[in-house]
């Protein structure tokens, strides 16, 4: 079994960051309640250096806050795009971005609900167990225009559906009892200094 995949694909290695982070510049990341992240975002329709360079700092600003997967509008851009360095439950690497991506409908016979912990980069210090399936499948396009299909399993399944959320204007704390919100911004009000800290110190060893 590989255990890389960039793209979808299967390759014998890739670079830890991803190359796409060294041409990227750090963006700030939104936060909940900031009205770009409640919202659907805009479908990309123009592909080419700009898309490209969005992608090169989404990676860049994802790896500084130590995230998994960032979605365009969590750096305040009204786009369909997210990025992902993720693992699957099997220790395998995912590599990649989508743009306009959709997320496949699965049916009850289709799907096992794993209830595990879940952060977000734009909750930050917070984490709540929340109900996902264990598989998903995303279609849309790579910055190129050209058709993609990702599939994933465990760990990697709730990266790839959290952020279709987010660019369907859903953050994570929307899928929770008002009990278990409350208690995630409690989290966050704890954690957050601390966890800026943390991205402060990332970025300065990232980009110097």
């Amino acid at each position: 079994m590989p255990r890389v995949f960039v793209q979808g694909s299967p390759v014998d290695s890739y670079p830890r960051p991803a190359p796409e982070a060294g041409r990227g510049r750090v963006r700030r990341v939104t936060e909940v309640g900031e009205e770009v992240l409640h919202r659907p975002s805009r479908d990309v329709t123009e592909f080419g250096p700009d898309l490209a360079a969005l992608i090169d700092d989404m990676f860049l600003t994802m790896y500084v806050a130590d995230g998994a997967g960032l979605a365009a509008n969590q750096v305040g851009v009204d786009l369909r795009l997210f990025v992902y360095d993720c693992p699957d439950d099997d220790g395998v690497r995912h590599v990649g971005h989508i743009v306009n991506p959709v997320l496949d409908p699965l049916g009850p016979a289709g799907r096992r609900l794993l209830d595990e912990g879940e952060g977000c980069l734009s909750v930050p210090g917070a984490v709540m167990d929340v109900p996902r399936p264990d598989r998903a499948v995303v279609r849309g396009l790579d910055k190129d225009g050209n058709a993609l299909v990702i599939e994933g399993t465990g760990y990697f399944a709730r990266c790839l559906a959290h952020e279709t959320d987010h660019v369907n204007g859903q953050v994570y704390l929307d899928r929770l009892s008002r009990r278990d919100r409350k208690e995630a911004l409690r989290q966050v009000a704890d954690r957050r200094d601390e966890v800026f800290a943390r991205r402060a110190a990332k970025t300065k060893a990232l980009t110097t």
